[in-house]
């Protein structure tokens, strides 16, 4: 599946990296908050694995040019 669909601009691509960055710190911090440092690395990376995974698995609908 790719990351950005063919009908996105410069600006909605920038737009999602920016979020995509964003919820990944969000994450870690809770993460390391909750569970110190090491295991908030670990939850952190286990996290993240498990989200790229659905991503990765979840298929995209094709979108038809209007």
């Amino acid at each position: 599946m790719p990351y950005f669909s063919a009908r996105q601009n410069r600006t909605q691509r920038a737009c999602k990296v920016v979020a995509d960055v964003f919820c990944a710190v969000l994450l870690g911090g809770f993460s390391i908050v909750f569970f110190g440092w090491l295991g908030g690395a670990v939850a952190f990376l286990v996290l993240e694995s498990a989200l790229l995974a659905v991503d990765y698995v979840v298929p995209v609908r094709m979108m038809s040019p209007a």
